[in-house]
């Protein structure tokens, strides 16, 4: 939408993230106001309503106003906060102005501190400003070093942290591990070795004593992410860490493999990206 904030360049400050297993009552009148703003009526909704609800419509509501529109006001209010989510991701996914609904619902989840996005039809995780600018970073900066695989491993992480009702921990720390290691394994030539392996070996892939900091993510993957100890399963805040780390790693270490196959410098890798 065309709007005063938007043609000018205001937008309200982003909240700190503090809602993720929740669909606030102000979201769920935002979704129903928004679609009504798009000009699509009450009927309308409540049959993408009932679908995604698997419920059936009230056939004594005939009128849109105010019977079919207040049914449609229980029909989301009244769900689980999951299938919210359900409904933002089923909406998308028919009607005609999805690029306008998508940065609508983006900026909603902005102001109002909610952790999530809406990215080509799929509800992720969002993690707080300098995460999503890391991860963006390393998706951009990996596809122009051609490191498809790391670049795939990443986006894996982020879809398993966003996984609905209850994310997947443990492999949104494999995924993420498993990103930094392709990468590593790219810039040492070290095709087939670990990444502990690999740093134990090779100790310049990044300048002292950050090769500590690399131990300690392969250390803490190993025994967090591939080998759990009953009692000791990581925790969302400690995936979100981790693969922020590995984004922040493998953005470096790709931006030095592909100066180094350039044969420039790697103190010079910030200015080519």
């Amino acid at each position: 939408m065309d709007t005063f904030s938007k043609r000018n360049n205001y937008s309200t400050p982003q909240k700190p993230i503090a809602i993720r297993e929740d669909a606030p009552q102000g979201l769920r009148e935002f979704i129903v106001q928004t679609l009504y703003a798009f000009g699509y009526p009450p009927s309308y909704l409540r049959k993408l309503f009932c679908r995604i609800l698997r419920k059936s419509p009230d056939l004594d509501n005939w009128s849109e106003y105010p019977n079919i529109e207040y049914e449609v006001q229980q029909l989301i209010e009244e769900c689980d906060w999951f299938k919210v989510y359900d409904i933002i991701e089923a909406v998308y996914s028919q009607i005609d102005k999805r690029n306008d609904f998508e940065n609508e619902v983006n900026d909603y989840f902005k102001e109002s501190g909610i952790g999530w996005k809406l990215e080509n039809g799929t509800v992720l995780f969002r993690g707080d400003e300098s995460f999503e600018n890391d991860i963006q970073n390393a998706v951009k900066v990996m596809a122009l070093s051609n490191l498809q695989t790391a670049r795939n491993e990443i986006s894996e992480s982020i879809k398993d942290l966003s996984r609905k009702p209850n994310p997947d921990i443990t492999g949104a720390i494999q995924h993420g591990l498993a990103s930094l290691e392709c990468v590593a394994r790219e810039v040492t030539g070290n095709k087939t070795q670990t990444l502990g392996a690999i740093v134990s070996k090779d100790r310049n892939i990044v300048p002292a004593p950050l090769d500590k900091a690399i131990d300690s993510i392969w250390q803490f993957s190993s025994e967090q992410g591939r080998h759990l100890r009953e009692g000791r399963e990581p925790g969302f805040d400690e995936a979100e860490l981790l693969v922020g780390l590995s984004a922040s790693i493998g953005t470096y270490l790709a931006r030095k493999s592909n100066l180094l196959k350039k044969g420039n410098s790697p103190d010079s890798a910030d200015s080519d990206f």
